[in-house]
């Protein structure tokens, strides 16, 4: 089982299910994604700008007649159509990335609200950032498949010369840009969001990255 930075294993979606310490892995990835969910609704409670994508999202959201979450979901379903051409296989965890999260969120916004301060809107954006690079590195390290929107990241950037880095970049701030126009709000938690998110997942990933059972091919590989 080849590994990846900061002890990330590099598996098929067949692998993933097989590689042990399953119901470890599926507590830690469920328990990821509903904080990520909640980590989105404090950013929009806040009002002080939402995650990039969460701009598009809302943005679409104030023109049809479905809540954000339900917005969310079909989005990350279509981006998993754009899966298809790039030849990449979404894990269990893809997957319930692309539902479970739209849920949390709607059950969260369901109860949270606006502060009536400032401060507390500041100290709500804070914490929605934060919690959100701790739910990233949660969903990450449990290890059962990307994301949606990072396994296209991912993706384009096996299939083209373009760097990680630029093909991030080009797409958040394409949905940024279409969502602010059809009226999501970009705001200082966008920008804080963008430059630290980064940097905060790889300070919580390490503690959180489920160490996996050696296949039996590493097992006999050792022992030659």
């Amino acid at each position: 089982m080849p590994r990846s930075v900061l002890g990330l294993a590099r598996m098929t979606p067949r692998q993933q299910l097989r590689a042990g310490r399953l119901p470890r892995r599926l507590t830690q990835l469920f328990v990821g994604l509903t904080i990520f969910g909640l980590s989105m609704a404090m950013l929009i409670r806040a009002g002080l700008g939402m995650i990039p994508w969460d701009v598009f999202h809302y943005g679409v959201a104030t023109h049809v007649p479905l809540s954000f979450g339900t917005i969310a979901i079909l989005v990350s379903l279509a981006v998993l159509l754009l899966w298809i051409p790039l030849r990449e296989a979404p894990g269990l965890g893809t997957i319930a990335n692309a539902i479970w999260v739209g849920l949390s969120a709607d059950a969260a916004l369901a109860l949270l609200t606006t502060p009536d301060s400032l401060v507390l809107q500041v100290l709500m954006m804070l914490g929605g950032i934060v919690l959100n690079g701790a739910a990233t590195a949660l969903y990450i390290g449990a290890q059962l498949g990307p994301g949606p929107r990072d396994g296209l990241m991912t993706g384009l950037a096996h299939r083209t010369r373009f760097s990680l880095r630029l093909i991030r970049t080009g797409i958040e701030v394409t949905v940024v840009l279409i969502g602010w126009l059809l009226g999501g709000v970009v705001g200082v938690g966008t920008v804080l969001f963008a430059v630290s998110i980064g940097p905060l997942t790889q300070l919580f990933l390490p503690p959180l990255v489920v160490q996996l059972e050696p296949t039996a091919s590493e097992g006999s590989g050792s022992a030659q």
